[in-house]
């Protein structure tokens, strides 16, 4: 058994142009005050962290993990879940994630595609410089307007789709193998990636790659009414990330997976601040310390009602009063009588 490491934070929902959220070492600062030990950095945003340059400068990635080291912080992983998302997007979704790019490729769907998988590269060597084995993304999706089958699918549409999704990942996943960095797909809604059995239809695909692994994230498995505690037990082997979120689903007479199309605060299935929603932590992170987990435990603070800031300053006591400092011993070695083989032998009248 393992002692998870933590609390940390993922950076994205609270970056911003005003102070302290403009500057890594501002935010580093507040987050260290409020509790935290970690910080998973979003690699798009230039206001904390530049990612062409961590990839080509261990000077760059050492002064970053100093800035951290200053304020008593580690770097749990870097996120290319933007950068991810581009590497496989359906034409519907073109003009959404147009956004997520950069200027440059916008408009462009192929070149697009081409910047995001070398941004995925860049940051599979940047967590090398920083030091860092595992990385946060999102798998993208070409198959996800087909999610409900009407009309009928025609015959071999996913199929297709799968294997096209292996073929953009499976360099990208060599290039982290290279690199020593295991990649924890976050499973999500909006991804082809979204459950355990589109997970394991892209992890035949790509041959079972090492460094195809997950992101397990509770919350979302609450929304679409998935057992994420047995999850758990399933994957075990291949959870290397662990965002701490909560979720509720209360589906009503009117709606329920699906929404009914309205907003986050009236849906029946929403995100809420840590112990404000549904989801059993206790028996998660004891789960995860049974099991080995080698990880951090990263609160990403999604909440249609409270204020981020006292999301953040709520999420770190909880993280910690949740992660189980393991036992080196058994709870009843009192009583232990020692090892006698002969005592053995007679307790079971074996002569």
């Amino acid at each position: 058994m393992k002692t998870l490491k933590g609390p940390g934070i993922f950076l994205a929902q609270f970056a911003g142009d005003a102070a302290p959220f403009n500057s890594l070492d501002s935010i580093a600062a507040w987050v260290a005050s409020l509790g935290y030990k970690g910080i998973q950095i979003p690699s798009w945003d230039k206001r904390l962290f530049d990612l062409d340059r961590a990839a080509e400068s261990q000077d760059y990635c050492d002064e970053v993990t100093g800035i951290a080291a200053a304020h008593g912080l580690a770097i749990t992983e870097l996120s290319t879940h933007l950068q991810g998302q581009l590497v496989a997007v359906h034409p519907a979704y073109d003009a959404q994630f147009d956004g997520f790019a950069a200027e440059h490729v916008r408009g462009n769907p192929v070149a697009r595609q081409e910047w995001a998988v070398d941004q995925v590269k860049k940051a599979a060597t940047a967590s090398r410089r920083l030091g860092l084995t595992a990385h946060a993304s999102f798998s993208g999706a070409l198959a996800w307007p087909y999610v409900y089958p009407w009309p009928q699918r025609p015959a071999g549409l996913i199929e297709d789709a799968f294997d096209e999704l292996a073929r953009r990942w499976k360099p990208i996943l060599d290039h982290f193998d290279h690199e020593g960095v295991d990649i924890g797909y976050e499973i999500h809604p909006g991804e082809d990636l979204h459950d355990g059995v589109t997970f394991e239809m892209f992890l035949e695909r790509v041959g079972n790659h090492a460094r195809a692994n997950i992101l397990y994230d509770p919350s979302h498995f609450v929304l679409q009414q998935l057992d994420y505690l047995a999850f758990i037990d399933i994957y075990r082997d291949r959870i290397k990330c662990f965002h701490v979120k909560d979720a509720e689903f209360r589906p009503t007479g009117r709606a329920g997976v699906y929404g009914g199309y309205q907003s986050w605060v009236d849906r029946p299935g929403r995100f809420r601040s840590l112990g404000d929603g549904q989801v059993d932590f206790t028996a998660i992170f004891s789960k995860m310390a049974a099991n080995d987990f080698n990880g951090w435990a990263v609160l990403e603070w999604e909440c249609a009602l409270k204020h981020p800031e006292q999301g953040a300053a709520e999420g770190a006591p909880f993280i910690d009063r949740h992660i189980i400092r393991v036992t080196e011993h058994a709870f009843d070695d009192f009583a232990a009588g020692g090892a006698d083989r002969d005592l053995n032998k007679r307790i079971m009248g074996i002569s």
